[in-house]
């Protein structure tokens, strides 16, 4: 088994698991341009290697914060199934270090689930308002995130290279506030087709706005999911395992 030297820190989950840890568990990591280390929780099954972004499973947290919450990072970060979100400045570090896929692992009420990846998962930085960038889908959930499939959906609820937005600080393309009306930090278009960060309800809820935990190309925008996360790794992860 590899040892990293004692100097250098892993950058991030997928490091970790290259260098022997294979069990899932809050690890610390160091991104090349970070100035602290930070704790986040490594998905070290699926293939190994996943630094977990978010996760939603229970409601136990609030996930209507404001923009300095949603820049630093919020929630959870003891539990195994804490819910939590690992910070927009942690996710720029994070991703400017190389090419990542997102994985995004979604289950309904029903014990059903599915999952969306993209290719080339990136998030700008402090003066681009944390900009989404996503390359190609895969998965079984259908494509919400940049709605490829539909131009006039697309143009509405795609959330690719939209920057991202809290009620405080509103960044859409909508004249009114999405992240106010869904009760969420996002990258909201006019307003969404996905929201992972909406409020928490037990499956299907009316609202005058749906501002549930949305994945419209799985269950419509009137379903809340039971639980979400959003992993990253490497796009050219080999797990170096024997």
């Amino acid at each position: 088994m590899g040892c990293s030297p004692a100097s250098g820190m892993s950058s991030d989950c997928s490091e970790i698991f290259n260098d022997g840890s294979k069990l899932s568990g809050f690890y610390k990591i160091k991104p090349l341009q970070s100035p602290a280390e930070f704790s986040v929780y490594c998905d070290m099954s699926d293939g190994g290697g996943w630094t977990v972004i978010q996760r939603r499973s229970d409601g136990s947290e609030n996930f209507n914060r404001d923009w300095n919450d949603y820049e630093n990072g919020f929630g959870n970060f003891v539990q195994k199934n804490g819910e939590y979100w690992l910070g927009n400045k942690n996710l720029h570090l994070l991703t400017t270090q190389g090419d990542y896929t997102l994985k995004i692992d979604l289950a309904d009420f029903e014990r059903n689930s599915r999952y969306a990846q993209y290719k080339n998962f990136k998030v700008g930085d402090e003066k681009n308002s944390y900009e989404l960038n996503i390359g190609e889908y895969s998965g079984t959930a259908g494509d919400a995130l940049a709605v490829r499939f539909h131009p006039e959906v697309q143009w509405w609820g795609s959330h690719q290279r939209m920057k991202f937005s809290t009620w405080d600080r509103d960044h859409d393309n909508y004249e009114g506030n999405c992240a106010e009306e869904d009760q969420s930090g996002w990258w909201f278009n006019r307003c969404h087709s996905a929201n992972l960060n909406g409020l928490y309800y037990l499956g299907p809820y009316s609202n005058t706005t749906d501002n549930g935990v949305v994945w419209h190309t799985w269950h419509g925008w009137w379903y809340s999911l039971k639980s979400v996360v959003m992993k990253i790794r490497p796009n050219d992860f080999i797990s170096n395992s024997v």
